[in-house]
């Protein structure tokens, strides 16, 4: 079996993912008396030869594994891993798939001696990517190549959010934590995933394939243990990391990689798409061509062990696995864990005493390809190989039954989290290989019937537990149900909660249903799609109570949101003028027609009478039969929401008989000298609505309001006219009081009418301004500074240059204020205070 048969034909197919190669490969093999097919994974051999089984049945088939033989007594096809492959049995056909793997630095060497020395007596077909053409045509040249295109196009569409791709996709990791922590994220985006991890067993596998296949859930999150041969309904592949650790060490994927994997979209002729997670950002626009088109550099070189091994002496043994390859094109590879293994062990020296003639020494030589499948190749693994060997060299060269059931006992318990069932059934792996070691024990089909069994039972433990973790079992139901369209049955209690088949999914308050916040992602939207079927009933119903309650039972937000029962249900908006707004309606499904507005009416109806109520004086006035002079100034005041800026109105004030003043005044209007205003409505809630409205109607949004009982506020950079709408007038730096205004101008004059006058705390006390602002409101007023000795006093000046400094433009805000000149006053008093 060593050199190439003279007339067996030798092909290699080769192509991308979804071109059929496997198919081919077992249609051939089936249409020979005999056949052999090498897989790159266990799962993939199970798998294939659970469908060769139905095909020609269970005796004409035989799968060897490293952990699982079935060998019927004369079986025609053999289904293998590529390093179980019985070579010593010849065979018409034989069959290398993901011949590429040659190239892998762990186990390439093996794809490589099979490659070489592999031959059917007929016919011999490698299956595998292109990019192992060139060194195909190297190392066998007499190999007929065949490309097969892809089925369908795979397709890039750039990053997406993982809570925002589209059903049917996988999202890809590197590393248990990352997968788990991905698989946590699905499940409360989208209610669930299935999780593939090459540390799975088979059945563990297939039955979280399985979960996916039937649409429990929509969404996979897995290792790159996808990339290889599973076929399943993928639409879309997203790389959420692109950076793996090989063995050595960690380092960015390689393009074939990305295309492998990503090629698992798309099944046979449907199209399918690939791209990142927003946390990994785009591809490199080169790499998506390649991986697109399926353009790939190729491979420069295949890695290579000596398979022609000196049995003679341990020594001879690591000798001759340190021989130097045959061609340019092939590596030498590292040490692996079966060489590591011998090193460690050819070092004990009971085990040295032991292994001195060639059987000895091949026996040592298999004990130490016993897989670490836990990874740890450590002293655990070593001291174990260590055991193994001393029985299988002791007096009955078999392994202690006792010794082999305590090994089994101790990994047989259910016990643990989702980590702890994955080492032990790495570790029930190992002595699954070892009870497939014919020989080795005296009863070997029971320990392998008991080490299948204590798998089985760990695999179901641990699909248990992916699904509890991952998968909102409740939503997967209501999913079920939904997708019979049955009629379900639901029901809102009087606390609002929301039942449907039993299930809580949520509560309703006002109109709104807020789904079960222990939900998430698309165990949302399976909640809101099992409730919609109930809503339309409890919304109509809700409408009617809404729009026959009293005005108690609504609140009006310092944003213009209107409430009821604790809910948003509508908003203000700008309407014609300030004091009446309009309602809006929030978008409410099932709310529509006569109940909508019905529900508009009540609350417009609610809205009107809270302004007619806080802003009484206002209606009043306009509803006043008052003589034309004091109706048009009534009628500004409303305009202006309760106050004016009494310059402008000047005119119109001086029209006004002391009749019209009485009638004013009984209204609640003052008239001061800088400002006009209702006094009632300076109080708190007035200011409030006051601003509200004068918000909705600018469509500002919400703005700052003054604090209750505030006298004055700094003007910060909101509008002059905003501070005028609410009876706050903007002077200097501060916006005062109405009223306050008053008092200080009050105070200014009198004050004034003596000459010269200074600035104290009593002053600044009437609109409560901290002092050192003051002179800038006195000096906004239209007050004269004088610096004269170090000291600093006010003279009053021409009204008309007052009043044109007092009201600024509304494009200049107080951070915006004109720098005095070098002999303004307070530049000289600002000096002495810097001197000071």
């Amino acid at each position: 079996m060593g050199s190439t048969l003279e007339h067996g034909r030798v092909t290699a197919v080769l192509g991308p993912t979804n071109t059929g190669k496997t198919h081919l490969a077992i249609e051939r093999m089936l249409g020979h008396a005999s056949g052999m097919i090498g897989f790159p994974l266990r799962l993939l051999a199970r798998e294939n030869y659970d469908r060769m089984v139905r095909a020609k049945g269970a005796r004409a088939v035989a799968l060897i594994t490293g952990e699982e033989k079935i060998l019927p007594p004369n079986p025609s096809w053999f289904v293998c891993t590529v390093e179980s492959m019985p070579l010593d049995r010849y065979v018409d056909f034989l069959a290398i798939d993901e011949i590429q793997l040659a190239a892998d630095p762990e186990r390439g060497h093996i794809f490589t001696d099979r490659l070489l020395h592999a031959r059917g007596r007929y016919e011999t077909m490698f299956l595998g990517s292109d990019t192992i053409r060139p060194l195909m045509r190297k190392l066998v040249p007499e190999a007929e190549v065949i490309s097969r295109p892809r089925f369908s196009t795979l397709t890039y569409t750039g990053p997406q959010k993982v809570t925002r791709l589209p059903p049917r996709s996988a999202v890809v990791a590197f590393s248990v934590s990352d997968v788990f922590e991905l698989a946590e994220l699905v499940r409360r985006q989208r209610g669930g995933t299935a999780v593939v991890l090459g540390a799975l067993s088979p059945r563990a596998r297939n039955a979280q394939v399985a979960m996916y296949q039937a649409g429990e859930v929509d969404y996979m999150v897995a290792t790159d243990a996808i990339g290889m041969g599973l076929n399943m309904d993928l639409d879309h592949v997203a790389f959420a990391r692109l950076i793996k650790f090989d063995g050595r060490g960690p380092r960015r994927l390689t393009a074939p990689e990305i295309a492998q994997i990503a090629g698992r979209a798309g099944r046979h002729m449907n199209d399918g798409t690939f791209g990142t997670t927003a946390e990994v950002g785009p591809l490199d626009e080169e790499l998506v061509e390649a991986v697109e088109a399926h353009r790939f550099d190729p491979l420069q070189a295949l890695w290579w062990r000596n398979s022609r091994l000196d049995f003679r002496s341990a020594g001879l043994l690591l000798k001759s696995l340190e021989a130097r390859p045959p061609s340019p094109v092939l590596l030498r590879a590292d040490a692996g864990d079966d060489q590591l293994a011998l090193e460690a062990l050819a070092r004990q020296a009971d085990i040295a005493r032991q292994a001195t003639n060639p059987g000895a020494v091949r026996l040592l030589w298999e004990v130490c390809q016993i897989p670490d499948f836990r990874k740890v190749m450590s002293e655990d693994h070593a001291r174990l190989l260590a055991q193994v060997y001393r029985h299988l060299t002791g007096p009955d060269e078999r392994l202690p039954p006792d010794w082999v059931a305590s090994q089994i006992t101790r990994i047989d318990r259910l016990d643990g989290d989702i980590d702890t069932l994955v080492q032990r059934i790495a570790h029930i792996r190992t002595w699954t290989y070892i009870t497939n070691r014919v020989g080795w024990l005296a009863d070997g089909a029971h320990w392998q019937e008991r080490t299948r069994a204590v798998e089985d039972k760990l695999s179901d433990a641990l699909h248990d537990r992916l699904t509890q973790r991952f998968v909102d079992r409740r939503s997967a139901f209501l999913v079920r149900s939904l997708a019979e369209a049955r009629e379900l049955l639901a029901s809102v209690n009087d606390a609002g909660e929301v039942w449907v088949e039993g299930h809580f999914v949520g509560a309703m308050t006002g109109f709104s249903f807020h789904p079960d916040p222990a939900a998430s992602g698309e165990g949302v939207r399976t909640l809101m799609a099992a409730a919609n079927r109930m809503l339309r009933g409890e919304v109509q119903a809700r409408a009617r109570r809404l729009a026959a309650a009293d005005d108690t039972v609504f609140t009006l937000a310092p944003d213009g949101t209107l409430g009821w029962e604790g809910e948003a249900v509508a908003r203000l908006v700008a309407g014609d003028q300030p004091l009446a707004p309009r309602v809006e309606l929030r978008p409410v499904d099932f709310l529509d027609g006569e109940l909508r507005d019905a529900v508009k009416r009540r609350l417009e109806r609610f809205v009107r009478t809270a302004i007619e109520h806080t802003l009484a004086p206002i209606h009043a006035a306009l509803a006043s039969p008052l003589p034309a002079a004091a109706r048009g100034l009534a009628f500004q005041l409303g305009e202006g929401l309760g106050s004016l800026d009494a310059e402008p109105v000047r005119p119109l004030v001086a029209a006004l008989d002391a009749d019209d003043r009485k009638a004013l005044a009984r209204l609640g209007i003052r008239f001061g000298t800088e400002t006009i205003y209702f006094d009632r409505l300076l109080k708190p809630a007035a200011v409030a609505l006051r601003a509200l409205l004068w918000a909705i109607h600018q469509g500002t949004g919400p703005l700052a309001v003054p604090p209750p009982g505030r006298l004055s506020v700094a003007r910060d950079n909101l509008p002059v006219a905003y501070f005028d709408a609410i009876g706050y007038r903007p002077v200097g730096p501060r916006a005062i009081r109405a009223d306050r205004l008053e008092a200080l101008a009050a105070a200014l004059r009198a004050k004034a009418r003596d000459g010269r006058f200074g600035l104290d705390g009593t002053l600044a006390a009437l609109v409560g301004a901290p002092l050192a602002e003051l002179p800038d409101v006195v000096t906004a007023l239209g007050y004269r500074g004088v610096v004269e000795n170090g000291a600093v006093s006010f003279l009053a000046k021409r009204r008309a240059v007052r009043r044109k400094e007092a009201r600024s433009k509304e494009a200049r805000s107080p951070a915006q204020k004109p720098t005095p000149s070098a002999d303004h006053p307070f530049a000289k008093l600002g000096a002495l205070r810097g001197h000071a």
